[in-house]
């Protein structure tokens, strides 16, 4: 392996995985373990759902759902301000008038 990749250990649910990543990566890969192990805690303690396998595919399922309303609450806010710019250069141009070219 290359300088330029990080060997890294993370712990999920008691039980230690070793992977291997870009090194500018390694900080985004601990905090996705950490909110992973945070979730699957969440869901085994509930005491809702039995064993390992269970436990992952929920806390997926669960942090997939959580990307999608962030992904479209995210584009819902864009069409927001879309709309507000939009309306705002509506009241410049009815104030201001007709832009005039100026001669060069």
């Amino acid at each position: 392996m290359s300088d330029s990749i990080a060997r890294v250990t993370i712990r999920i649910l008691e039980k230690e995985y070793h992977v291997a990543c870009p090194v500018e990566e390694k900080p985004d890969l601990l905090a996705s373990a950490e909110l992973l192990n945070r979730k699957m805690r969440e869901i085994r303690d509930s005491g809702k759902v039995v064993g390992l396998d269970r436990v992952a595919v929920m806390a997926a399922l669960n942090l997939a759902n959580d990307y999608l309303k962030t992904k479209s609450e995210g584009g819902e806010l864009q069409n927001i301000v879309a709309t507000r710019i939009r309306a705002m250069r509506e009241r410049l141009d009815e104030t201001l008038g007709p832009a005039k070219q100026l001669p060069l």
